[in-house]
């Protein structure tokens, strides 16, 4: 881990970067793109390319621009990302679909290096989750010079204390918990609630602990759905005759496994419909009336936080001065609210899930939240 912060002065190292949005998108990406295009400009007077749409920008021959000044005024407040992204382009798997409906995977990556260097890229800024931080990984073995940006509002990313966009989905989250209250109330409902997470709680236990949500299932934590039914019927007896009950995309129960959307072959596997199992298993011995909300793409989008637009703007100055320090094949991360590098290596060596003994799993215990 690495400080960083060490200065070069304008005309020093004259370069030309490179930056990439990757995977899903989040808000705060624009406020990456802009500090880091501002910072490369302003501080050393450098020329930065705007790599479109994740990896395959650099796929295709038609999806690289200049970044100006200009092209990044008035994005901090905006959501998604100017550069657009997306995550099926993995150059080390890319897959295409032929005319016959056959799925063809190719290793493109010698392809993706060439144009790195056509471009006389001198550094490429990759702001993504695992996914887009392994590819980026893989490119810094072989030699393309790398810097990695940590993005996901899963909070899953190993080496920082915080991803961007993981307080603005926080917000997102609880702001419909606080809404589904009002209307489970009326109605003595209990109302299922499906947050995006993937293989980390962390979104569905901070979103259900302020939303104050009854019960909230994790991946770290296999539930048993009689321990939910009796905590909805504990409520009842108590004249509560409503609950919240969250339940993280990744979740399962003891025994069980994860449940998966239909999967297109082009894209990655997607977690999704875990809410409505729970919900069909529990009418059947629950009399209470049981709806379903699956937020979905709706924490994805919307302005970022105050938050995530300093964090965003924060990591992306942190980049380019990583850049100029030298400081290749590393990734800026927030630690005690300090903003350092680590080596990409450390931030992909496994995700960060919930630690089952954590302060929050304790809270949500003595507060008489069930887990399942």
């Amino acid at each position: 881990m690495s400080k960083i912060g060490r200065e070069k002065s304008v005309n020093e190292s004259p370069k030309r970067i490179g930056v990439l949005t990757g995977g899903g998108d989040c808000p705060g990406l624009n406020a990456v793109i802009r500090a880091a295009v501002k910072t490369a400009i302003q501080q050393y007077g450098w020329e930065v390319l705007g790599i479109e749409d994740g990896f395959e920008g650099l796929i295709l021959s038609d999806k690289i621009r200049p970044l100006t000044l200009t092209d990044v005024r008035g994005i901090l407040p905006r959501g998604g990302t100017i550069l657009g992204t997306t995550n099926r382009a993995n150059p080390f798997a890319y897959k295409v679909r032929k005319k016959d409906g056959r799925i063809v995977t190719r290793d493109v990556s010698s392809e993706v290096a060439d144009r790195i260097r056509e471009l006389r890229l001198e550094a490429l800024i990759v702001i993504g989750g695992d996914g887009s931080l392994k590819i980026a990984y893989e490119f810094y073995q072989t030699g393309v010079p790398v810097v990695g940006v940590p993005k996901t509002i899963d909070n899953d990313l190993g080496g920082t204390d915080i991803s961007f966009g993981f307080d603005t989905a926080l917000n997102t989250a609880t702001d419909a918990l606080d809404k589904l209250h009002t209307t489970a109330e009326a109605h003595h409902r209990v109302m299922i609630v499906e947050i995006m997470g993937r293989d980390a709680g962390w979104l569905a236990l901070r979103s259900g602990l302020a939303g104050g949500a009854d019960v909230i299932l994790i991946p770290e934590i296999p539930f048993d759905l009689h321990k939910v039914d009796e905590k909805i019927e504990q409520r009842d007896r108590a004249g509560r005759k409503f609950s919240i009950v969250v339940v993280a995309e990744g979740a399962r129960p003891v025994g069980g496994e994860q449940i998966y959307q239909e999967k297109d072959p082009l894209a990655p596997k997607r977690l999704g419909g875990m809410a409505q199992w729970v919900a069909d298993e529990l009418a059947k011995v629950c009399d209470h009336e049981i709806r379903v909300t699956v937020l979905g793409h709706v924490q994805r989008g919307g302005s970022p936080s105050p938050f995530d637009r300093i964090l965003g703007t924060r990591f992306g100055a942190a980049a380019v001065r990583l850049i100029a320090e030298g400081g290749l094949g590393r990734m800026v991360a927030l630690r005690s609210q300090q903003i350092v590098s680590i080596p990409l290596e450390e931030a992909i060596r496994e995700l960060r899930v919930v630690p089952l003994d954590s302060d929050l799993i304790q809270t949500a215990r003595g507060l008489g939240v069930c887990l399942g």
